[in-house]
């Protein structure tokens, strides 16, 4: 298993120093027996500038990547946590819209149960990236305050001592009563 990660390393040197005398670009080192969506890959795990962001002439960067070099990160786990909500639409017993066109949904309105949707709740650590979901039926103030509740003490099980919490601007983050409570407590 050595071997083969010290010849693949190889290789991707290799590509990179042809890539950046030659100015190639991925589909033309990928000639040389990859595809070019794993040349490109590997250029970005070395970190070599697309050709699109290099100077031809000089083979200077001229534009900076959209990708920051330098990764947000707090510096212990438990520094920060971000917490969000992700809305999904159901999708009805045999498929939805997709599958049986817009009159569907039309007719499905009538209905006395709606579809509706569900909501994915999501706690991440900052440092380690260590996340711990539920998928819940709302995003009202109590569902989201209990969420933080069981994701504090899911981290707490898990040696991270959660300090600080990140949202977004939703309504129930400012203005929540039972979830300025679960902060506070906590």
């Amino acid at each position: 298993m050595a071997h083969a990660n010290a010849r693949t390393n190889l290789f991707a040197r290799r590509l990179i120093v042809d890539r950046v005398a030659a100015g190639w670009p991925a589909a033309r080192v990928a000639e040389l027996g990859l595809n070019a969506s794993t040349v490109g890959r590997i250029l970005a795990r070395h970190g070599v500038a697309h050709l699109a962001a290099i100077d031809p002439i000089t083979g200077e960067r001229v534009r900076a990547s959209r990708r920051s070099e330098n990764r947000y990160e707090h510096p212990t786990p438990g520094a920060m946590i971000h917490v969000d909500v992700k809305k999904l639409g159901k999708i009805p017993a045999g498929g939805g819209w997709r599958l049986h066109g817009r009159e569907a949904t039309v007719a499905h309105k009538h209905k006395k149960v709606k579809i509706g949707y569900d909501y994915v709740h999501t706690a991440i650590d900052d440092h380690t990236r260590l996340a711990y979901s539920e998928v819940l039926p709302d995003e009202k103030d109590h569902t989201c305050a209990a969420f933080l509740h069981r994701a504090l003490a899911w981290f707490t099980a898990h040696g991270v001592h959660v300090r600080r919490v990140l949202t977004d601007n939703a309504l129930v983050y400012r203005r929540g009563t039972d979830w300025g409570w679960v902060c506070s407590a906590w």
